[in-house]
């Protein structure tokens, strides 16, 4: 409508798969779920207009814990400035929420505008909900920032409508990893991604569950999954990266270019390495 498009979105969230009770708590599944929603419109460049969500209760649950998974999707929504306009519940198995968001641009960012000579940035840091995860997996707990990091995500809204607003050719926030949705943006735009690896920004709380791992705190970085930064590619005469810094309040990276071909490659001290990407199948 006059130039303004509608942005929509779902995303899914299941027990077990996505996120574990023993790990965090209700509040932060409704949270979780409805950040990861909301991050794809950042990717977008879209302003939230609202969001829908249906939720599965299990057999046993409590008036108490449906307060506590609608208190956390409340909060999410609230804090993104996104009204939650309606939505649905049934019973199952185990705890799923499904949430639908809706946003409005005025320019919208896919994943296939990027083009030959374009630059390669990344938003925060990375690591951090790895770090909580390994934490976990070892039955131990994670840091306070690397639990908020993996439970109380913070969609980049503003730093998403900011590129979009300086010239964003393509962006995608990094659920699936670095090394799973650059080859997104590759693929999409039918260009070659290059990326220097020991240039991706680590978080502080990662560079521990690194060197336990036996992993370079870059290499354990970008294999980290449902980050929720964004991955974006900049024409090459951008040089707003301090007004950025100031205006969003967020680290932003240069981490590599866009070149003609296809694929994703990655190299670390001069050297191709082979990055995987995060599987929610796994």
């Amino acid at each position: 409508l006059n130039g303004t498009c509608l942005a929509i979105s779902t995303d899914v969230s299941v027990e077990q798969v996505h996120f574990r009770l023993d790990w965090i708590d209700l509040s932060d599944v409704g949270w979780r779920a409805t950040a990861a929603a909301l991050s794809d419109l950042a990717a977008e460049g879209a302003e939230p207009a609202g969001l829908l969500n249906a939720l599965t209760i299990p057999s046993g649950a409590t008036p108490s814990d449906l307060l506590q998974i609608t208190t956390g999707i409340r909060d999410a929504a609230r804090a993104a400035g996104a009204p939650v306009l309606g939505g649905d519940l049934s019973s199952g198995p185990a705890w799923s929420l499904a949430v639908t968001v809706l946003g409005f641009t005025d320019r919208p960012v896919t994943r296939a505008g990027a083009k030959p000579g374009d630059s390669l940035w990344v938003t925060g840091a990375l690591g951090g909900t790895r770090a909580a995860l390994e934490a976990w997996r070892r039955k131990d707990q994670p840091t306070q920032e690397a639990r908020r990091r993996y439970a109380r995500p913070l969609p980049r809204i503003d730093a998403g409508r900011w590129l979009a607003a300086h010239g964003a050719r393509a962006m995608i926030d990094l659920s699936d990893g670095l090394g799973g949705d650059a080859a997104h943006i590759a693929a999409a735009s039918g260009v070659a991604l290059h990326i220097n690896l020991d240039q991706v920004p680590v978080a502080t709380e990662a560079r521990d569950e690194a060197r336990r791992s036996g992993t370079s705190p870059q290499r354990f970085a970008a294999e980290s999954g449902e980050e929720f930064e964004l991955l974006v590619a900049l024409p090459p005469e951008f040089n707003q990266n301090d007004t950025f810094v100031r205006e969003c309040a967020l680290p932003l990276t240069l981490i590599g270019s866009v070149d003609r071909g296809s694929g994703l490659h990655v190299v670390s001290e001069g050297q191709p390495v082979h990055l995987t990407g995060f599987n929610h199948f796994g």
